[in-house]
């Protein structure tokens, strides 16, 4: 299992990702609060499910 912790902003979120073990898998990375950042998001999410 992955976990996305995502704190939300108005303009930006703050975001990391966990697996179930509690390791980092991406140390805390910003996105812009519209499309490119959620793409950017997905882009960094995929990899950490292949992780397992």
């Amino acid at each position: 299992m992955v976990c996305v912790g995502i704190d939300v902003a108005k303009d930006k979120h703050d975001c990391f990702i966990l697996n179930s073990e509690g390791e980092v898998l991406a140390d805390v990375f910003t996105i812009a609060n519209n499309r490119e950042g959620f793409e950017a998001l997905l882009q960094r999410i995929h990899p950490a499910l292949q992780t397992k």
